[in-house]
């Protein structure tokens, strides 16, 4: 009898609302449930204005949900006390971003850095673990350069070196290709995959991109606040277009009789 998953995440009954108490009061997400295993790629994919940013403010632990419960890794979001969040987002998640956020004026090995030095790693320890992730992203030859002098694909692979720094529970990733081209793109969804598939990393990615979230193990659908399994959105473009295929043939058949 095989051994019960390890959930990294667990949401339940997630509501988030806006402007709480003002006659403009607004209810982004409407009761969400998510669960993640441990070692599990899921994307998330949603149109903009779907609440997909909310939802990943609130599984970064950047906001507060509403109300419903939130765990991650263990850890009680709801029950942490505002101090704690931090410290929390530094050595539970590891952040991929569209514009990869990296300090300038500092080099890609000291930024790789930087999450371990709030961590309080010591010098020499940390420096060899930014060492280590350099060369496994493939940019142990830019170890010295500063942003400005990365392209935009260093420049990614550096921000998913950082983001593995204090080997966290999950590896977030807000449209982390938005920026680059499809040929580098690819280069870091691979990242991602070598990342899960050989150091057993959880990842979620969220994305508009249909073709990339179909890479994940398990794709959810944000529309309209609610999440629901599967490419609901791809889905009903394929069948859209599939209707109208249908269409355009019974008229083609129509107008030759």
């Amino acid at each position: 009898m095989s051994a019960a998953v390890r959930k990294i995440i667990e949401m339940q009954h997630i509501v988030k609302r806006f402007y709480i108490g003002e006659p403009n009061e607004l209810e982004i997400l409407h009761g969400i449930s998510l669960d993640v295993a441990e070692g599990e790629f899921l994307s998330i994919v949603g149109a903009s204005g779907s609440g997909k940013s909310t939802l990943m403010n609130l599984i970064g632990v950047l906001d507060r949900a509403t109300s419903g419960t939130y765990t991650l890794d263990g850890t009680s979001i709801e029950e942490a006390e505002d101090n704690e969040l931090s410290v929390i987002r530094n050595r539970k998640i590891g952040f991929v971003f569209q514009n990869f956020n990296l300090i300038s004026r500092t080099t890609a090995l000291r930024n790789v850095e930087i999450p371990m030095m709030y961590a309080g790693v010591p010098a020499r320890e940390r420096t060899e673990r930014a060492e280590e992730l350099m060369t496994l992203v493939g940019m142990e030859d830019r170890m010295t350069h500063e942003p400005n002098e990365l392209s935009g694909g260093q420049k990614q692979r550096v921000a998913i070196a950082r983001a593995m720094a204090n080997d966290p529970a999950i590896i977030l990733a807000d449209e982390p290709t938005g920026a680059l081209d499809s040929k580098t793109g690819r280069m870091v969804m691979d990242l991602f995959h070598q990342l899960n598939r050989e150091h057993h990393k959880t990842i979620v990615l969220i994305t508009h991109n249909h073709e990339l979230a179909a890479e994940a193990d398990r794709v959810l659908t944000m529309s309209d606040g609610m999440l629901y399994e599967g490419d609901v959105l791809e889905e009903k473009y394929l069948l859209e277009q599939g209707m109208r295929a249908n269409l355009r043939k019974a008229e083609e058949e129509h107008g030759n009789r």
